[in-house]
C-alpha cells in the first residue's frame, strides 16, 4: 500500500495548500526531536516532512494521488506520455525541512524572514504548537545555539558585521563578551546561483536611558553573494541583548543548502541523478538534463553503453566560483540504471547467447 500522506498529516485528500501548511506546521513543531524527547517522536518528525514536501508540491502529489507512494517513487509519469518519467526520494533531513518552512532548525528560536523588496512574505513566531505565540524571537532563549567552536558548522569564510557604536557600549567597563548565537540560514541553489539579499527580523533586549532594558525589533540584512559555499558564516557583531555589565553577543548566520528536488552541490559543481532503464544503458538513448537556471541540455548517449559509474559534464552550468563570479562550475550527470527485477527463461536465453562473456 504505501505510505498514507494525509493520514499521515491528519488531512482529507482534498485539502487545500492552506490546510497543508497549518497542519505540518502544528504536528512539526509537536514533534520535533529537540522539543520531544518521547520515543518514536524522531521518526514521526521525518515521516510529517516527507508528506509535506509530497504534498506541497503540485507535480508529486498529482502523481501521489493517482500512483500511490509507491508510483511516486517508481517513476509514474503523470502526464502520461513515455519517457521522461522522475522520481521522487525524500532527502532524509526533516530538520532541513523544518528550517526551511519557519527560517530556523530550531523550535524554540525564531527569525522572522523577509522578501524581495522588503514585503514580508514569512513572518513565523513559534515556540508552541498552535503559532500564535505574540513573541518574536528571544536571544536568550534555548534554541540559540550558543558558542563559536564546532556544532556541526565548518568554516570556509567569515563576514563581520560591527554592531551600533563598532565597539563597547558607552560606560561599560570591559567584561566578557556572551558567546555568540547561531543559526543556519538555508538557501535554495538558485539563490546561490545569482546572489540574494535576506533579511531577518530579530527581537532583543535594549538598554533604556533610565537604565532598564526594553525589547525592541531589529531587521538585519545579509546579503548572499553568489557561490557562496555552505557553512559561510556571517556575523553581526554585539547585535545580541544588552545588559548592564555585559557585552551584547554577536549573532552568527551560517550558510546551509536548501534541499534541492533535483540538484546536490559538489563544491562549485552540481549534480543531476539521471534514471536509465537497462535498456536505455545498454542499446542508447537521447536524455534532457534539467539545468539550474531553466533551460534544458540534450544529451545524445545512441552510441554509448551508459556504465553505472559513468559520469558526463556539462561545462559552465554550475555554480559561480566565490572568487571569481564570473567563472561557473559544471553540471554533473551521473546515472542510476533500474535493473529488471526478474527475467522469464526466454529472455535469459536470449541474453546468454547475444551478450559477450
Amino acid at each position: 500500500m504505501g505510505k498514507d500522506y494525509y493520514k499521515i498529516l491528519g488531512i482529507a485528500k482534498g485539502a487545500n495548500d492552506d490546510e497543508i501548511k497549518k497542519a505540518y506546521r502544528k504536528l512539526a513543531l509537536k514533534y520535533h526531536p529537540d522539543k520531544n524527547k518521547a520515543a518514536g517522536a524522531e521518526e514521526k518528525f521525518k515521516e510529517i516532512a516527507e508528506a509535506y514536501e509530497v504534498l506541497s508540491d503540485a507535480k508529486k502529489r498529482e502523481v501521489y494521488d493517482k500512483f500511490g507512494e509507491e508510483g511516486l517513487k517508481g517513476g509514474a509519469s503523470s502526464g502520461g506520455g513515455g519517457g521522461g518519467a522522475e522520481t521522487y526520494t525524500f532527502h532524509g533531513d526533516p530538520r532541513a525541512t523544518f528550517a526551511q518552512f519557519f527560517g530556523s532548525s530550531s523550535p524554540f528560536a525564531t527569525f522572522f524572514e523577509f522578501g524581495p523588496g522588503g514585503g514580508n512574505s514569512r513572518t513565523f513566531a513559534f515556540g508552541n504548537d498552535d503559532m500564535d505565540m505574540e513573541d518574536p524571537f528571544d536571544l536568550r532563549m534555548a534554541g540559540a545555539r550558543p558558542g563559536g567552536g564546532g556544532q556541526g558548522a565548518f568554516r570556509s569564510h567569515s563576514f563581520n558585521f560591527a554592531g551600533p557604536g563598532g565597539g563597547r557600549m558607552t560606560g561599560q567597563k570591559e567584561h566578557a563578551q556572551d558567546p555568540p548565537i547561531e543559526h543556519d540560514l538555508y538557501v535554495s541553489l538558485e539563490d546561490i546561483a545569482r546572489g540574494c539579499a535576506k533579511k531577518m527580523k530579530i527581537s532583543r533586549r535594549v538598554i533604556q536611558p533610565d537604565g532598564t532594558t526594553k525589547k525592541e525589533d531589529k531587521v538585519l540584512t545579509i546579503n548572499v553573494k553568489p557561490g557562496w559555499k555552505a557553512g559561510t558564516k556571517i556575523t553581526f557583531q554585539k547585535e545580541g541583548d544588552q545588559g548592564r555589565g555585559k557585552v551584547p553577543a554577536d549573532i552568527v548566520f551560517i550558510i546551509r543548502d536548501k534541499p534541492h528536488p533535483h540538484f546536490r552541490r559538489e563544491g562549485s559543481d552540481i549534480r543531476y541523478t539521471c534514471k536509465l532503464s537497462l535498456k536505455q544503458a545498454l542499446c542508447g538513448t537521447i536524455v534532457e538534463v534539467p539545468t539550474l537556471f531553466g533551460e534544458k541540455k540534450t544529451l545524445n548517449l545512441t552510441d554509448e553503453i551508459v556504465k553505472p559509474n559513468m559520469v558526463k559534464r556539462i561545462q559552465g552550468q554550475g555554480l559561480p566560483f566565490p572568487k571569481e563570479p564570473s567563472r561557473k562550475g559544471d553540471l554533473l550527470v551521473s546515472f542510476d540504471i533500474k535493473f529488471p527485477d526478474k527475467l522469464s527463461q526466454s529472455i535469459k536465453d536470449i541474453l546468454y547467447d547475444t551478450l559477450p562473456n
